[in-house]
């Protein structure tokens, strides 16, 4: 298998695609896990992100697209406990 066939290296790539966006905003993204059986990416969203109220919308709106762009197989992106 090739490297960037790996999903955790999609995955990451996704997240890396989105994250200046985050970042302007003064938050941070940070991967939490992957339960690849379900299909379900679990994130950290720190800094400005940790409580917004508009942290929902970036999850599904910006991280989970980015991330279903390089890993269609995932089905979706939630906040890691």
């Amino acid at each position: 298998m090739k490297r960037e066939d790996v999903l955790s290296d999609r995955v990451s790539r996704g997240l890396d695609k989105i994250r200046p966006y985050i970042e302007m905003d003064g938050g941070k993204v940070a991967l939490a896990g992957i339960d690849e059986k379900r299909g379900v990416v679990s994130v950290f969203l720190k800094g400005a992100c940790h409580g917004c109220p508009g942290a929902q919308a970036t999850l599904k709106g910006g991280i989970e697209r980015a991330v279903k762009a390089e890993a269609p197989e995932i089905k979706e992106v939630v906040l890691a406990n």
